[in-house]
């Protein structure tokens, strides 16, 4: 059954709507300009979050030993690389942190899935090109990806069940249940309804 990522919540309001229709996983972004939050909000966010829900930190080129701290304070479950991170980053972090690890990958052209393949964290998040931009890419890439996978880049409530016939594990949404910059609970109500409708239909089959 797939998975549904909430991404770049940084208002009490957000984690209001998030608890309320319940997906997967809570993103909070400790990187950038636009959605970036202090350890401090996320910590305060991730109390009101309901327990069910895991926190997923991302993070940019960022000091091993910050998300160490942050995970071992218990405000964050999952760790997304979304930076330069290369192996050797990967195998430090893991040194230090036991939750899993998603590093992000673009996936705009065929040479690229060489990286997808050999990437040593738990999941990978296949996004259009450095992330953020809210483009969608070739999804037809996504047929020659043998491994779980996030899905991500230009998603919204009007192509997910799209999106959802490619398999992903996860469904990563931030730009498209937002407007004029900022999270908007009908769109989150409507990405998450969609989401269940091809659920259901794939229960009934």
């Amino acid at each position: 059954m797939v998975k549904v990522k909430l991404c770049g919540l940084k208002r009490l309001c957000d984690i209001e709507w998030t608890n309320e229709v319940m997906p997967d996983y809570a993103g909070f972004v400790f990187a950038g300009q636009k959605r970036r939050v202090t350890d401090e909000l996320a910590a305060s966010l991730r109390h009101h979050l309901r327990p069910e829900i895991q926190a997923v930190g991302v993070f940019q080129n960022e000091d091993i030993h910050h998300i160490a701290d942050l995970v071992r304070k218990g405000t964050i479950q999952l760790v997304q690389l979304h930076g330069c991170e290369d192996e050797d980053y990967i195998r430090e972090l893991r040194n230090i942190i036991s939750v899993p690890v998603i590093q992000a990958l673009s996936l705009d052209r065929e040479d690229q899935l060489e990286a997808v393949r050999c990437s040593s964290a738990d999941y990978i998040l296949l996004d259009h090109g450095t992330g953020g931009t809210g483009q969608v890419f070739d999804w037809s890439l996504l047929s020659r990806v043998h491994r779980p996978f996030f899905l991500a880049g230009g998603l919204h409530p009007e192509n997910v069940e799209q999106a959802l016939a490619y398999h992903p594990f996860a469904v990563d949404v931030s730009s498209g249940i937002e407007t004029d910059g900022v999270k908007d609970y009908e769109k989150i109500k409507q990405f998450m309804a969609h989401v269940h409708s091809v659920m259901q239909q794939e229960e009934r089959i």
